[in-house]
């Protein structure tokens, strides 16, 4: 019987999807071009939605994960979201204009503009580990672009999705936004949307993109990886630690671009070791207190004492951050580690780590950085702490990745007029301004023919004269 009720529900929230969809298209087709204003008066209502109900936020995913400081989802989601929106309001009207564009010489007389014009109906999977931010940042290009959005939020976000799913239908109305319960994320990824953006694991990932291509559906894919952090000779060890384990600890680890393991000279790794004891013993003296976050489920607490204890099986040197911590299996809390002799043969090393676990890796000479970052897969974010721009370059232009930040970890993706996004197993396309309003924008080229056109002289029978016309325009260098 339950298992019935279960599947009557499954087909139930199919179907409330597809209806959704349904309507979605409709009113699109209805009204093809929401005019500046229109789009204008979206992105306010959703400020405000954030602004009025931050502290619901908060409490709603500090529910969702266990425990989790207000300050971080204020900080980290709350104000990231709503300054993404404020930029996208100071620069939309500049977006949205015509571009002129140069015409062939073949073609005097004739014009060319582009068009930036709305996809249609666009799908949002996010994830669980910031799901206020990485729900409303990509809407907020949806919508700056004139679309229409249906959201997929995380099966671990249920406490944050009902209160945005309350306020949402309240603001909006289901024809332009909607947050859909209890649909799954392979059947929401199977309808025709006009664009569709996924947040999260790289199989998942996968999955959602053959759904998608049943439909040539075009993605945007942001999938997290392995982010390398490396200090240099010339920069400071405290200062690098201190910035290199806030971003870290952040949310206990779990955020696709945390620093997933670091590389530093051998000579200073022990000082490494030293200054982040005792930093973070004075940032969380108690990690089963609320602003030390605990890790979002069962299943994922116990895959990171697994990869822990693999790590110490296989050789690798475990170094407790706060002294007399322990994990916490009722609060789900894992204390803040680092993990020194780590070699490629350990989980800790191969997958995502996705939790507070940082391993060390030392290097002699930067040519073996380099190569090393270069032989795994291309990560989400990379991370150099250099003062030396000479160093900066180098790696800079022997390396790809997603995004890089410079003498700290994690920051490029704050900044609302530069492209986010992976490349290759991280992810594809970008969003964030005004790459993410072109990512759900269709340019559209238009052509328009003159009154009088010369293009009469190439029109069948082909003849001598033909001939030179062409080899004229061949070797003509403007």
């Amino acid at each position: 019987m339950a298992q019935t009720a279960q599947l009557r529900k499954i087909e139930h929230a199919e179907n409330e999807a597809q209806r959704v969809f349904a309507l979605q298209r409709a009113a699109y087709l209805a009204h093809p071009y929401p005019i500046l204003a229109e789009r204008k008066e979206n992105l306010r209502k959703l400020d405000r939605l954030l602004v009025e109900n931050a502290q619901a936020i908060a409490e709603a995913i500090s529910a969702d994960f266990g425990h989790r400081a207000v300050e971080e989802t204020l900080m980290a989601e709350v104000f990231g979201a709503v300054d993404g929106i404020r930029h996208a309001l100071k620069h939309l009207r500049k977006w949205m204009k015509p571009q002129r564009r140069a015409v062939s010489i073949t073609f005097a007389g004739a014009s060319n503009t582009v068009i930036p014009q709305p996809k249609g109906v666009v799908g949002i999977i996010s994830p669980w580990n910031y799901p206020l931010f990485l729900t409303a940042s990509p809407l907020t290009s949806v919508l700056a672009a004139g679309n229409r959005a249906m959201i997929k939020m995380a099966t671990n976000s249920q406490h944050l999705r009902r209160l945005l799913a309350e306020k949402f239908r309240a603001v909006f109305p289901e024809d332009t936004v909607a947050i859909l319960p209890g649909v799954r994320a392979q059947d929401f990824s199977t309808l025709p949307f006009d664009h569709l953006i996924f947040t999260g694991s790289a199989d998942a990932g996968r999955t959602v993109m053959r759904s998608a291509a049943e439909n040539l559906t075009p993605v945007t894919l942001e999938l997290g990886g392995k982010s390398p952090t490396i200090i240099c000779d010339d920069f400071d060890v405290d200062e690098a630690a201190s910035r290199i384990l806030y971003a870290k600890y952040l949310n206990a680890g779990q955020t696709c671009l945390a620093p997933d393991y670091l590389l530093i000279p051998e000579a200073k790794r022990d000082r490494f070791v030293e200054v982040a004891k005792r930093i973070m013993s004075a940032r969380y003296p108690d990690t089963n207190q609320p602003c030390y976050t605990s890790v979002i489920d069962d299943k994922s607490y116990k895959r990171l004492r697994a990869t822990l204890e693999d790590a110490r099986e296989k050789g690798a040197t475990l170094e407790p951050l706060i002294p007399g911590t322990t994990c916490n299996d009722p609060l789900r809390k894992i204390p803040p580690y680092l993990v020194l002799e780590v070699t490629d043969e350990m989980i800790i090393m191969q997958e995502e780590i996705f939790g507070p676990l940082l391993p060390v890796k030392t290097y002699r000479n930067l040519d073996e950085v380099i190569t090393y970052v270069n032989a795994k897969d291309r990560p989400l974010g990379f991370y150099i702490f250099t003062n030396d721009a000479t160093i900066q370059r180098r790696f800079l232009y022997s390396t790809i990745s997603g995004g890089v930040t410079v003498n700290n970890c994690m920051f490029h993706v704050a900044q609302h007029d530069m492209p986010f996004g992976g490349i290759g197993a991280s992810g594809m396309g970008h969003y964030h301004g005004y790459e993410g309003f072109l990512e759900f924008t269709k340019l559209r080229p238009v052509f328009r023919n003159p009154r009088f056109s010369l293009l009469g002289a190439f029109y069948p029978p082909y003849t001598a004269r033909t001939r030179k016309l062409l080899d004229l325009m061949i070797k003509y260098k403007p």
